[in-house]
């Protein structure tokens, strides 16, 4: 029974992955200029920018959100990317970082991803 489940769990998560827009990205099979690029994950700039500096950081291993991601050290990993790209982009004054996460979160991929915001001054509450 543990072998069926585990093989459904495979062939949702290939589905996932074959339709993902950033997977497609990481993969090559959509172009797109990656501002970061290691092992684990990449970084572009988003194609509708709510920020004068708006660029999003994406494990290249599907997760479908922040709540799915069981690997702490990718996560710090993620995070750390972020504040580096931050510094690279010269956000001295400051940036927000944000993860949406499900509908009711404004997640419009379901891949996660964290934005970098900065170059502007940001308001509180976001939204």
């Amino acid at each position: 029974m543990k072998d069926e489940l585990e093989k459904i769990d495979e062939l949702e998560q290939n589905d996932e992955t074959s339709n993902c827009l950033f997977c497609k990205i990481g993969s090559g099979k959509i172009s797109s200029t990656f501002v970061h690029e290691d092992q684990n994950c990449f970084a572009i700039r988003d194609i509708t920018p709510q920020a004068p500096h708006h660029l999003l950081v994406i494990p290249k291993k599907h997760y479908k959100n922040i709540a799915l991601l069981d690997d702490k050290l990718l996560m710090g990993e993620l995070f750390q990317q972020a504040a580096l790209i931050a510094a690279k982009e010269k956000l001295e004054n400051g940036f927000r970082l944000v993860v949406n996460t499900g509908a009711d979160g404004g997640q419009s991929v379901g891949h996660l991803h964290i934005h970098i915001l900065g170059g502007r001054s940001m308001q509180w509450p976001p939204g």
